[in-house]
This record gives C-alpha cells, structure tokens and sequence, in this order.
C-alpha cells in the first residue's frame, strides 16, 4: 500500500531546500522592519511642514482620474460647507493606517516620495492657530491635488444648510430677514395695543425691532467671537477668522 502524499510536509521539505526555516524568520523581520521604517517615515512627513513645492516626479498613468480634483471645486465645497483645506500637519487625530497604506502603495508604484499632502475637515479636527469627514489630498501643482483617503463619518446631512448664513454676507442678510419675519408673525402683539386690532403700521414697526435686534445680535457674536466668512476662511489656518 502506497502512503498518502502529505501536501504541508511537501510544502515543507520544498521551502526547506530553498532556504532554512530560520532565514526565512530573519527574512520576514526584515521585511517588516523595512515597511514599518516607511510607514513611520510617512508619517512623519503627513505630521511635518508640508513641502512648498507639488509632487513632480509621479506617473500621470498610475493616476485615477475620478481622485483629481482643482482648487476651484474643493474651495466651492469648502466654502458650502464650512470647513477647511490645509496642510496635512494641522490635522489633530492620527492618520488612519489605511491611508498609510495608500500612501506607501503609491510611493511604490511612482518610484518617489510624496511631502506635500493637505486635509479637507470641518475647523474642529484642525490645529488652528490664534489671529466629523477628513479628506486626504496630496498636491500635484498648478492647483490640481489627488484625493488619496477618506475616513470618519459623513457630515450631517443638515450641514449645508445649516452653514448657509455664513457663507458670505448676502445670505447672512437674507437669514436675518426672514428670521426676523417668523419672530414678528410669532409675537403676540395684541398684548401690547391693550387687546384691539393690530395694524399693518404696527407689524411693520415690530419687524424692524425684529430685524434690528438679530441683526444687533450676530453682528455682536460674529465680532465677539472673530467669525468669519466661509469664502474668506476656506483656507485660513487661524481659527479666529
């Protein structure tokens, strides 16, 4: 009776006449220490002063069309939704692995190294200095950069309109118009004519009372707090502008 071929004890015996077991331990160390040496590397440059100058030396072939995106339509989103674009070193949270790995790959397959990457997020996850959906980007220069990670949670489907007074000060203008509008139709005025008719002289009088109190009210926040703009801070590093 012939025995049964055992395949692991022929994988075995196979890799045994390549290489001993204990190079190939040695082998795999280095491999792994090679790639946790690139991966500390790359963070260190995302964590450090992002170079002024755009990657140059990648292959546009290796690049995926849908990932590259032009200043023109990050500050549109920036500015719609009220968040930042900076370098990638104001980030407060660590980098996920994840985009380490893209990271890496990239590098791997250009042949090069990437220093300058920029984060798109909502001003709270940034380091800003005093005067819930991170995008990680890497600049190719002549204002195009390549989109190369996304982590975290979408922002609040509200956001949008929610950040929509601040996007410049036409809106704001036209927000405290109309809040001004349902406070007036909320006010009970026959408590102050003694119970008689209100008259439209008297509505119109109580809406500018209204409109000059909000308007009194966010003008005192916005200079009290140093807000600004969204089309002015898209790409602003202090957090009081």
């Amino acid at each position: 009776m012939l025995e049964k071929t055992n395949l692991e004890l022929q994988l075995r015996q196979q890799r045994n006449k390549r290489i001993p077991s204990e190079d190939i331990l040695a082998a795999v160390q280095n491999i792994f220490d090679a790639n946790e040496s690139n991966r500390t590397a790359i963070s260190n440059r995302l964590a450090g002063e992002a170079s002024a100058c755009a990657a140059t030396n990648y292959n546009p072939a290796l690049l995926e069309g849908k990932n590259i995106f032009h200043t023109t339509d990050i500050r549109k989103i920036c500015v719609e939704y009220r968040l930042r674009f900076l370098d990638s070193h104001y980030f407060k949270k660590a980098i996920p692995d994840e985009a380490i790995s893209k990271i890496r790959r990239m590098e791997q397959e250009h042949g090069t190294t990437f220093d300058s990457y920029k984060i798109m997020a909502p001003a709270k996850l940034l380091k800003l200095e005093n005067a819930d959906d991170p995008l990680l980007f890497l600049s190719l220069g002549n204002d195009y950069y390549y989109l190369i990670h996304k982590w975290g949670n979408d922002l609040h489907p509200l956001r949008k309109w929610l950040m929509w007074p601040y996007k410049c000060f036409e809106n704001l203008v036209v927000s405290v118009f109309f809040i001004s509008i349902f406070l007036t139709a909320i006010t009970p005025l026959h408590l102050f004519t003694g119970g008689t008719e209100v008259s439209n002289q008297e509505y119109l009088l109580m809406f500018l009372f209204m409109f000059k109190s909000v308007g009194g009210i966010v003008l005192f926040y916005g200079f009290a707090k140093g807000k600004n703009f969204n089309n002015a801070i898209w790409n602003s590093k202090y957090y009081n502008a």
